[in-house]
């Protein structure tokens, strides 16, 4: 590998391990926030990107279980997802990148982004529906705005996989050939 495609890979790495560090630490933050507004609704103004879910709690607690259920599982893939992308970045071998470990990582990171894509449409449907029914979902259409980006990527992500088992396939053959 020539030096400079070395030093791309290794800012690669650097950013998926910041961007995994940021997701986990929003997950993390998600989840105090679900906690406090079940305990002390009173500080949930003052957590995590302000958001503050009191009036959906009191409205309905169905609806408010649901859609922080929708929140907290799509932040927590999205960090399951980088983590996925760390561990590739940071055990691939360069000089036989046709393993059946990357196959695998690659075909994983597709799962989780259709999964991540597919939980954020439906959550941004539902929030549509409780619009219409008069709840107040302003401050929850930032964590699924981004569902067909998910999907598309998932797409493309699903071919690579597929290019790599298939990369993985002739390297066996030609190993057992040589």
């Amino acid at each position: 590998m020539s030096k400079s495609n070395r030093f791309v890979f290794i800012v690669l790495s650097i950013v998926a391990w910041a961007i995994f560090i940021g997701l986990c630490i929003e997950a993390g933050a998600l989840i105090v926030n679900f906690i406090f507004s079940l305990l002390k609704p009173a500080f949930v103004h003052n957590l995590y990107q302000k958001l503050d879910l009191s009036k959906m709690y009191k409205k309905n607690e169905w609806v408010f279980y649901c859609m922080y259920s929708f929140i907290l599982v799509i932040s927590i893939l999205k960090a399951v997802l980088f983590y996925i992308v760390v561990l590739l970045v940071t055990k691939i071998d360069m000089s036989k990148p046709f393993s059946s470990f990357a196959s695998r990582q690659i075909s994983l990171m597709s799962y989780f982004t259709l999964t991540i894509g597919l939980l954020s449409f439906i959550a941004k449907e539902t929030a549509k529906s409780l619009a219409q029914n008069g709840y107040e979902i302003d401050k929850l259409n930032m964590f699924w705005e981004d569902s067909q980006a998910f999907i598309i990527m998932a797409a493309i992500i699903y071919v690579i996989a597929n290019i790599f088992a298939k990369g993985v396939e002739l390297q066996n053959e030609n190993d057992l050939t040589i």
